[in-house]
Parts: C-alpha cells; sequence; structure tokens
C-alpha cells in the first residue's frame, strides 16, 4: 500500500500547508486583523507570488498535491464550514434577517451575471465566480463555486480580488455612512442598531469584514454585530440551494446545447454542508472541539485558496481587461444603495 504513494503528491501538499501556514501568522499581526484580512486572502496573494516569481524551478511532479489542495481538500472545508452555522441562529434573528438575506442575495447573484454577460461581455464562469463572491461570503463563496464550474485559476483569483477591493472599502465606508447619515435619528435615513446589523450582514462581502465594521463604530456595536454576523451566516448557507440550483441549470444549458439527455450534476459537498449544519444545530459537539474544527477548517480553506494562487500566472489576467472590475462596480452600488433600501422596506413592513 505505502509504495503507490505519490511523493510529488506529498511534497506539493507540504508546500502549500507552509504556504499557508505563514499566511495564518500573517493574518494574526495585529494591523492586518485589525483591518480584516483574512488568511485566506493573504494565501492567495503569497501563492499568486510564488507563481509568477520563483514557481518556474518548482518540480512538475509537485503539481499534483497543489491540484489535490485546489480541489479535494477545498470541498472538505466547505463541508466543514457547516460548523460555523446553526439553524437556531439563522431563526434567532427573525423573518426580516432572512428574507433580507433571500433578496440580497438572489438580487445580487442575478444582477452579477446579467451585467457580466450581457453588459460586460465577460466569460459566464468569471461572471458568475464574480457574482457568487459579492451575493453570498466573498472568497469562501467563490471557492464553493469554483468546483460546480471547472472554472480556470486565474478567474477565481480576478473574482477573490473584486471581493478583497470592495469589501475593504465596505469596511471604511460603512462606519462613515453611518456616522454621517444613518446614526441621527432626525435623519431619513436613519437605522436603529438592529437595523443596520442587518443592513450590514445582508450587503458586505466577506464575514471578516461583516465582523470588522460593527466593531469600528462606538455606539452600541455588540447589538449590531449580533444582527450583522447572524444575517451574514443566513447568507452563509443559501450558497448549498443556490449551488445546487447552479449545478442543475449549468447541466439544463449543457444538455441543450448538445441535444441530449439531461446529465443532472448535484454538487453533494453543498448537500454536505447542510447536513453538518443540521448536526451542528443539536449542540451535540463541546464548543471547545467546535472551536478547534472551525479553525482547523480555516487552515484548510487557506490552503485550497492558496493553492488556487499557485496556479494563477498574471499574464492570465490580460485577457480579463477591466470588464470583472466593472462588473463588481455595479454589484457593490446595488448592495450599498439597493441593500439599504431592502432593509428599510423590509424592516418597516415586518
Amino acid at each position: 500500500m505505502f509504495k503507490k504513494i505519490d511523493k510529488g503528491m506529498i511534497l506539493g501538499i507540504f508546500l502549500v500547508a507552509i504556504f499557508s501556514l505563514l499566511a495564518t501568522i500573517i493574518s494574526h499581526i495585529d494591523f492586518i486583523e485589525r483591518y480584516g484580512i483574512s488568511a485566506l486572502v493573504i494565501g492567495i496573494v503569497m501563492g499568486m507570488i510564488y507563481a509568477n516569481s520563483v514557481g518556474h524551478i518548482e518540480p512538475k511532479e509537485w503539481g499534483k498535491g497543489i491540484t489535490f489542495s485546489a480541489k479535494k481538500i477545498l470541498r472538505f472545508a466547505i463541508v466543514f464550514y457547516g460548523f460555523r452555522i446553526t439553524f437556531q441562529e439563522i431563526a434567532s434573528v427573525g423573518a426580516e434577517g432572512a428574507l433580507v438575506s433571500l433578496i440580497m442575495l438572489s438580487s445580487t447573484f442575478i444582477l452579477g451575471i446579467f451585467a457580466g454577460v450581457k453588459l460586460l461581455k465577460m466569460d459566464r464562469d468569471t461572471s458568475i465566480l464574480n457574482a457568487a463572491g459579492a451575493s453570498v461570503c466573498g472568497a469562501a463563496a467563490v471557492l464553493a463555486t469554483e468546483p460546480v464550474l471547472k472554472a480556470q485559476e486565474y478567474k477565481v483569483a480576478i473574482a477573490v480580488s473584486m471581493v478583497v477591493l470592495f469589501g475593504t472599502i465596505s469596511m471604511f465606508l460603512y462606519p462613515a455612512l453611518y456616522s454621517l447619515l444613518i446614526e441621527n435619528p432626525n435623519s431619513i435615513f436613519h437605522m436603529s442598531p438592529k437595523e443596520f446589523g442587518i443592513y450590514t450582514g445582508g450587503s458586505i462581502h466577506e464575514v471578516a469584514q461583516v465582523v470588522a465594521v460593527p466593531f469600528s463604530i462606538p455606539n452600541h456595536p455588540e447589538i449590531m454585530a449580533n444582527s450583522a454576523i447572524i444575517v451574514k451566516m443566513t447568507r452563509v448557507m443559501m450558497i448549498a440551494p443556490l449551488l445546487i440550483i447552479l449545478g442543475l441549470w449549468l447541466s439544463l444549458k449543457e444538455s441543450e446545447s448538445k441535444s441530449n439527455k439531461v446529465k443532472l450534476v448535484i454538487p453533494w459537498f453543498a448537500v454536505y454542508f447542510i447536513a453538518v449544519a443540521g448536526f451542528h444545530s443539536l449542540n451535540i459537539v463541546p464548543k471547545n472541539i467546535v472551536e478547534m474544527i472551525n479553525y482547523v477548517d480555516t487552515f484548510l480553506l487557506t490552503m485550497a485558496m492558496t493553492a488556487l494562487g499557485m496556479g494563477t500566472k498574471f499574464a492570465n489576467f490580460k485577457t480579463a481587461g477591466a470588464a470583472p472590475f466593472y462588473g463588481a462596480l455595479i454589484m457593490f452600488v446595488w448592495l450599498v444603495i439597493g441593500g439599504f433600501l431592502v432593509t428599510k422596506m423590509v424592516c418597516s413592513v415586518i
């Protein structure tokens, strides 16, 4: 059995793990942590720098391990991402939080694909990855969508870079909007702390960015943070049905183009993700064990992101041009303005 072990694959996985460990250490530096820059983002940047500098001297055999990290480890990590969510948390935010999550996710995803494919003439995969990152949960959503599309690494890197850019802008913009317009009870833009939390969770890209915003505001950060995080995790939960629907839609499109029977492609890792979240909702696993699982899971996601970075060449970005930026900008404007209007409307009705 041991003779069948691929030494090159093991060394490739080890290389990815070393880079991911460095990314994790860097992410805990005070300055980096303060701005919500996750190890996942640092990992893909480090991977891209490696690929475009000394990556050409890497032994060819190591490529199997890098691919394994980007594909297999990714699916495993997405499944165990379910330990970050419980059905009770989703229920606790109320119907308004769930409805805002659903409206913003679906509208942003559809808008992103329409703007990318129809208006900006981008390829389908880049448009969908861009839309997934903005509409669901940033880099993790891009990673989860990649196996369904079987997209090229550089397209994933483009979508992640858009998440980083506009998510970072959000971290500074939202506290400023709150101080200037939203906090004043006499303003037409006024929101309660809970409403602002729902708005934040329903419209900002990354989980880490959502967490950072309430705690950068002096008044009522706990109330805002609780609402924001739960609404955001509701959006994360919705990645599973979204990917299943996307897989079915892609299967139908493929069958139409080939004029043959429909071959259903169900992303089972998304189904397992829901199952794990349901299991976690039973509160059987001790909290300290869950924390350990989440820490390991973050490291595995970092490995997947780093491996994707290692497969990305800067030359490929030239083919995409400025279209992904404009597509992400259109979605960003909708998230900020549309997210505000949707939150106000839903909270006033329910």
